[in-house]
């Protein structure tokens, strides 16, 4: 995927997340509004994006994987985030943001509700 440059009004889950902050919202596919794809962008430090975060993830493991295990332990933490709401996340319910989103990644099922994971680095106003 070549960069993609969205703007969009959500509800953000903003959370550190190792030496990260990162924000993870829901888009949907189609009319029915459910939120199938997931954006999931580093905030924070200015010199870190999407890549960040797949690194991130294959560093969790002993023998790193890749693809549908990475973005389901991105999934699980954006998710963990969002029902945790620990005193360090932040819920935004009406945010603007803008994303640089360089990498979408189909899921080969659905995982946390989502279809698709799209990451990159996102600027919240």
């Amino acid at each position: 995927m070549a960069n993609s440059l969205r703007s969009a009004r959500s509800r953000l889950t903003v959370f550190p997340l190792e030496n990260l902050t990162v924000a993870y919202t829901t888009q949907s596919s189609d009319s029915r509004g459910l939120g199938d794809i997931a954006v999931v962008g580093v905030v924070e430090p200015d010199n870190a994006n999407g890549d960040h975060l797949w690194r991130l993830a294959a560093s969790m493991y002993a023998n790193p994987p890749t693809g549908q295990v990475q973005a389901r332990w991105i999934l699980t933490q954006c998710t963990r985030a969002r029902i945790a709401k620990a005193p360090s996340h932040r819920d935004l319910p009406d945010a603007k943001w803008t994303g640089d989103l360089s990498r979408e990644f189909r899921l080969d099922a659905l995982f946390a509700n989502h279809a698709m994971l799209l990451t990159g680095r996102l600027s919240i106003e």
